[in-house]
């Protein structure tokens, strides 16, 4: 199998919740509906949030936007909790298992705090959505940051 060339965005966050409350918001349907999707983040109707939070577990993110349903899919490849999290992440119809792009989300306890570095790869034939995937990362933990406060 070739490897594919890869880009990668990578974001770091600075949380005062727990690295346990940290981790288990990217797992839990209720807390992801309340800060990486829905109208507290974005003008989209979240139509589902579907998960099975173990390894080889897949998931499944729709909403609606813009009058256009995305389903957000990947399947879950490493969980070790509270530290890391790794995970493909695509579009239905658009991403396939040879080329889907990569999430690692690790976590890393500071004294009375965590610190999040999310690292995105995704394939190099995306490189013009680079800096847009670092903003939607950034804003989405921003208002994590602010969920947990």
């Amino acid at each position: 199998m070739k490897r594919m060339q890869t880009i990668s965005v990578q974001v770091v966050q600075e949380f005062s919740a727990s690295a346990e409350r940290v981790f288990d918001a990217w797992l839990k349907p209720d807390m992801l509906n309340k800060w990486m999707f829905g109208r507290a983040l974005r003008d989209e109707e979240v139509i589902h949030l579907k998960l099975e939070p173990k390894v080889g577990g897949r998931f499944s993110f729709m909403v609606k936007r813009q009058g256009e349903e995305i389903d957000h899919v990947g399947t879950y490849r490493e969980i070790v909790r509270p530290n890391r999290l790794v995970f493909s992440w695509g579009i239905a119809g658009f991403s396939d298992n040879e080329n889907e792009s990569i999430v690692f989300i690790d976590i890393i306890l500071n004294k009375n705090s965590c610190e999040l570095t999310l690292t995105h790869e995704l394939d190099a034939k995306w490189a013009e959505y680079k800096d847009r995937s670092k903003e939607g990362w950034t804003k989405m933990l921003g208002a994590l940051d602010d969920l947990l406060d």
